[in-house]
């Protein structure tokens, strides 16, 4: 009898633990939560960040390839001092890198150091000391960039470096010259340009009685347009 019921007990249990697991796994999970203000149907809201925009003026620089203009500075003539020296300049654009310029310039050199100190007799008549020179050479835009006036306008500018040859007529003679030097170019209009250049003529001179390579530097501003 004791038997029969703890089968009867053991089956009761079986069954109610089979029904338990059905009732779980029919169960449906319970709706996540709908965020606020998200309802069915409604368009998501999109943030548009505050962003204050300024307005950019493109360079205006002239497209073409041709420019000249006018020198002016001084010319420190080696053993003949510092004196005024006036020219012009021309240069064709190759491309953005590279142009092409020919310069000359004129310069009444001064009285030498031996005449000074000797107080004898020039060496130079008044025209053999006229210093004039010409210059067909490339240069090579190194840095280019932008001049910053105040907080509203930028200058376009660039850093260059020149190499050339030519003549140097001086002290009755012709003679054959190396011109090397660096520059500024600052463009002021997209048709007007400022340059700040520093040169130096290397040629051969024998007015003393020795022969000997003469370093003749030049600083110049010159103002150029495109053309």
């Amino acid at each position: 009898m004791e038997n029969r019921i703890r089968v009867l007990l053991l089956s009761a249990a079986l069954v109610m633990a089979g029904c338990s697991s059905l009732t779980w796994r029919d169960a449906k999970p319970e709706a996540a939560p709908e965020p606020a203000g998200g309802g069915a149907g409604e368009t998501p809201v999109v943030i548009e960040p505050q962003v204050e925009r300024r307005e950019i003026k493109p360079a205006k620089i002239d497209t073409e390839n041709w420019e000249a203009g006018l020198t002016v500075g001084s010319l420190s003539v080696e053993d003949f001092e510092v004196n005024v020296v006036y020219g012009a300049r021309i240069a064709y654009h190759i491309n953005e890198d590279f142009f092409a310029e020919g310069i000359i310039g004129q310069s009444d050199a001064g009285l030498s150091s031996f005449e000074r100190l000797s107080g004898g007799a020039p060496l130079l008549t008044d025209s053999e000391r006229r210093f004039t020179y010409y210059s067909l050479g490339f240069g090579w835009n190194a840095l280019p960039g932008e001049i910053f006036l105040g907080g509203r306008r930028a200058l376009n500018s660039t850093v260059y470096l020149t190499l050339g040859a030519g003549s140097t007529r001086f002290a009755g003679g012709d003679r054959f010259t190396l011109t090397a030097g660096a520059g500024l170019r600052v463009l002021v209009r997209d048709w007007l340009a400022v340059h700040l250049d520093m040169r130096d003529h290397v040629h051969e001179i024998d007015v003393l009685g020795k022969n000997k390579t003469s370093h003749n530097y030049e600083a110049t501003l010159s103002l150029t347009a495109f053309f």
